[in-house]
Formats: structure tokens, C-alpha cells, sequence
């Protein structure tokens, strides 16, 4: 973690553009750029503009115009990293790029890691660590639901909350250690009935922020639905129905999907990877076979589990004892025995060819029957209803702090049971010494989610996720 360089990437997505945008960031970043930069007004030095300026020129790799740019300035404390930053927006031609790139490496820049620049946000005090990392999950929003996520993360709404309570508990940590240098004297600067309302209360942020993991995650990384279901029964008709396109193959042969066939849409705002499944059968075929197996493994991934078949195939049947029917009864109880903590959607295709009467039968068979069509798309919106109904997103409504980070949700669970074990030590009259203990271990998980406790192996960990340039 040298600081003392001057770093330099692309801060823009690689290839060719309209523009693109080369980030120096260092104590010699504005010093480094104006040496090679050569104002459309002769005299200006960059050196000696003020802060959040911009500037129109020429790149100059000693006479060689390289293009012309437009340089931002932001002088330190007062940028994203908390130190000098240059900004260099340049036309997008990817030569372009790397000449300005290789210009500023042989002339006292080296390349920066990925992250780099919002590690050095980090380490000037520019942002606690959890709100870094809704950095990259900002970056990485696909949809509406994480994106409003990351952004009342990265403006320090979860880390305002664990500050305050961490602030609240360091006060009565310091209190009680007090009491350990007059423990001769018998006396107490903490006051229990206090600390165990604290205690309390704590312990209820914590259980809130841990349960909210449930919907965050779901939120960050979406929710993957197997469709699953016997051969033909319109499986990838359902698919092509749902993104609203021709993704998968549709045909009168039985087992034309072999593979799995995955998309993405999204939902109010929440992400959905449907993932199109083999049909379940008994075959001779080894590559459908394959991709059989490939359907249950993909039933263990997913969240969801649409069981998909065929209403023309059932209609008559409701009252015969040995049919297609009783086997799509013992397939739904069997995924829901193999799969007891699945959501599962049970679904009954091609409506358009069944009457109402016969429906209404087949209901009193199987209750939770959806009927659709997904040939005729009638249904469809009924489904992504039930499918947006099975996420609990009113904390997103009422902007509630939602936890969508594995590594939060962990030091969480950790801090949650150090302060239980100093709720069950004051039930028990513990002394002061022995509480203390816990009380640092839970003050420890705290720092680790806003960052006041760090390693270099946990920074490399987080920060190697990032993208260059950012």
C-alpha cells in the first residue's frame, strides 16, 4: 500500500468511445500532467490553477501532440482519494489511450491495482470501508432495487448506524474498564439498568440488520428460477413469454432443449435469472440425460422452482386413478420433499385449450394451480406477480438499511453473539473484568465492517474486487 507514488489507469470501460477519461492520482499527479501539457492558452500551469478546474489543451509527448483534452483538477484533501487527482479526458481511440498511459509510466507514474484510487479514499478518511465497497456494488447495480441499495450505502446510512451503536457501547466499555483500576473500592461508574437497555437495544438493531441479509442479497445478486417440468409441456415457450423474445428453441419434439438456457429481466426493480431446464424423463439419449442431470443440479441453485405441465394433457383425468395427472402429483411432492426450502410455483400451460369447468376441477386436485398460456401470453403478468410477492421488499420501500454484503452479514452475526454473551453475563452478575472481554470482541466486529479494525489481507480481498481505475 505505497502512497507515496503517483498511480495511473483508465477510469472509463475499455474499448473505443466517444470519449474516455485517464485518472492520475498523487501527491505529484498535477505536477506530473502539467508537465506534459501544453494549455491552449500558452502561459497557464496547471500547478497553479485552483482546485475543481478544467482546463482545454494539448498532451505533449515532448513535441508530439498526442490529442487534445480537457484536464480536471482536484487539489488534496478536497478529491475522491483525498490527494492530488488529475482527470484527463481524452477521444476514445484505444492508440489514444495507451499513448497517454505509456506517456505518464515513463514519466513517473506507475499503473494502479485494481481499486487502487478508492483505497486511497479509504486510507485518507474519505469514506469508511463499508461504504467503499458499495463503491463496487454502485458499479455493479443492475437494477433499480441495487442501485438504491448501493447508493444509501455508499452516503453512509449502514455505517452511521453501526458507528452510533459502536460509539454508544465504547462508552460504557470505557466506564466499566475504569472500574476495573478501583476494583479495590467496590465501585461503579456504569450503571447496569443503562448498559442492559443498551444491551437491548443493540441486540434488536443487530437481529434487524441481520434478518434484512435475506432480502439483500436477493437484491444484489438477484434470484435464480429453474423451470422445470416434462418434455414439450412449454417450458421454453415460458422463457421466450418472460423476456419477451425468442431466447430458446421451440418445437413439437419431445427433448429439444439439452443444456440449460439462462437470462436475466427484471421485476419492480429486482433482478430474475430464469434458467430454461431439460425435460424429466426416462431416455436412452446420453447427451439429454446430461443435461437432465444438469436440471437438478440447477433446481439446487436456484431460489425459486417453476414446475411447469401441460393442462391439454390433464383435462380429462381428474377422476381416473392411474394417469398423467397422478404423475404430476408425485413429481410436485417429490420436489417439494427433495427441496422442502424451496419456493416452488406450481403452473399448468396451455389454458387456452381447457374450459373453465375443467379448471376449476383440476384446482380441487391442485390447489395452488396457476393456469397460463404462454404460447398466447395470457397469464404471464398473474406469474411475475406472484414471483415479485415471494420478495419482501417493503424495508426497501420505507428506505430502511438493508445489508446485501456476506462479509457485513458474518462480523454481524459474530458482534450479535458477543453482545449475547454479555447479556447472559449480567443476568449472571458478572464482574466488570469478565464483561469487558466480550465487550471488545463485539467492539472488534463492529470495526471490521466500517474499517477501524483492518488487516492488509482483508483490504486485498475487498479491493481485488474492484475494477482498475476505480
Amino acid at each position: 500500500m505505497n502512497q507515496q507514488d503517483t498511480i495511473v489507469a483508465l477510469a472509463t470501460a475499455a474499448g473505443v468511445g466517444a470519449i474516455a477519461i485517464i485518472r492520475l492520482s498523487g501527491a505529484d499527479a498535477i505536477k506530473i500532467a502539467d508537465a506534459h501539457f501544453q494549455s491552449i492558452h500558452k502561459e497557464k500551469s496547471l500547478v497553479a490553477q485552483k482546485s475543481h478546474t478544467l482546463h482545454l489543451g494539448h498532451l505533449m509527448d515532448g513535441k508530439r501532440a498526442i490529442d487534445q483534452v480537457l484536464v480536471s483538477i482536484f487539489k488534496d484533501p478536497n478529491s475522491y482519494s483525498g490527494e492530488n487527482t488529475v482527470e484527463i479526458s481524452c477521444h476514445g481511440s484505444v492508440y489514444i489511450q495507451q499513448e497517454i498511459i505509456q506517456l505518464f509510466l515513463r514519466n513517473g507514474c506507475r499503473m494502479a491495482d485494481a481499486g487502487e484510487f478508492t483505497l486511497r479514499a479509504f486510507l485518507n478518511g474519505k469514506l469508511d470501508l463499508s461504504q467503499a465497497e458499495a463503491v463496487a456494488d454502485l458499479i455493479a447495480s443492475d437494477s433499480e432495487a441495487s442501485h438504491q441499495v448501493a447508493m444509501q450505502q455508499m452516503r453512509g446510512g449502514f455505517s452511521n448506524e453501526i458507528q452510533l451503536l459502536r460509539e454508544q457501547l465504547l462508552n460504557f466499555a470505557s466506564l466499566i474498564e475504569l472500574e476495573l483500576d478501583f476494583a479495590e473500592e467496590d465501585v461503579e461508574f456504569a450503571d447496569r439498568e443503562q448498559f442492559r437497555s443498551l444491551i437491548a437495544r443493540i441486540q434488536l438493531v443487530l437481529k434487524r440488520l441481520i434478518d434484512s441479509f435475506a432480502v439483500g442479497n436477493v437484491i444484489k445478486n438477484g434470484i435464480p428460477v429453474a423451470i422445470v417440468g416434462e418434455p414439450n409441456v412449454g417450458k421454453s415457450t415460458l422463457l421466450n413469454a418472460l423476456l419477451n423474445e425468442d431466447r430458446a428453441i421451440v418445437s413439437e419434439i419431445a427433448g429439444t432443449t439439452r443444456d440449460t438456457i439462462e437470462d436475466e429481466i427484471i421485476i419492480d426493480g429486482v433482478a430474475f435469472r430464469f434458467i430454461d431446464t431439460a425435460g424429466i424423463r426416462e431416455t436412452e439419449d446420453v447427451v439429454e440425460n446430461i443435461g437432465i442431470k444438469k436440471t437438478f443440479e440447477k433446481i439446487t441453485q436456484a431460489q425459486v422452482v417453476i414446475y411447469l405441465f401441460d393442462l391439454s394433457s390433464v383435462k380429462y383425468q381428474v377422476s381416473s386413478s392411474q394417469n398423467q395427472l397422478t404423475t404430476i402429483k408425485t413429481e410436485i411432492e417429490s420436489i417439494k420433499n427433495q427441496f422442502p426450502l424451496k419456493q416452488l410455483i406450481v403452473i399448468g400451460n396451455k389454458a387456452d385449450t381447457i374450459s373453465t369447468d375443467e379448471l376449476e376441477n383440476l384446482k380441487t386436485v391442485i390447489p395452488e394451480l396457476l393456469a397460463i398460456s404462454a404460447k398466447q401470453k395470457m397469464g404471464i403478468e398473474t406469474l411475475t406477480n406472484q414471483l415479485t410477492a415471494l420478495i419482501n421488499t417493503g424495508a426497501l420501500q420505507n428506505n430502511e438499511t438493508i445489508v446485501t454484503n456476506s462479509r457485513h452479514f458474518d462480523a454481524l452475526l459474530k458482534a450479535l453473539n458477543e453482545i449475547n454473551k454479555v447479556d447472559e453475563g449480567m443476568q449472571l452478575g458478572l464482574s466488570g473484568d469478565l464483561l469487558a472481554i466480550d465487550i471488545r470482541e463485539a467492539l472488534y466486529f463492529f470495526g471490521l465492517i466500517t474499517g477501524e479494525v483492518t488487516t492488509d489481507d482483508l483490504l486485498g480481498n475487498i479491493f481485488a474486487n474492484f475494477c482498475i481505475g476505480k
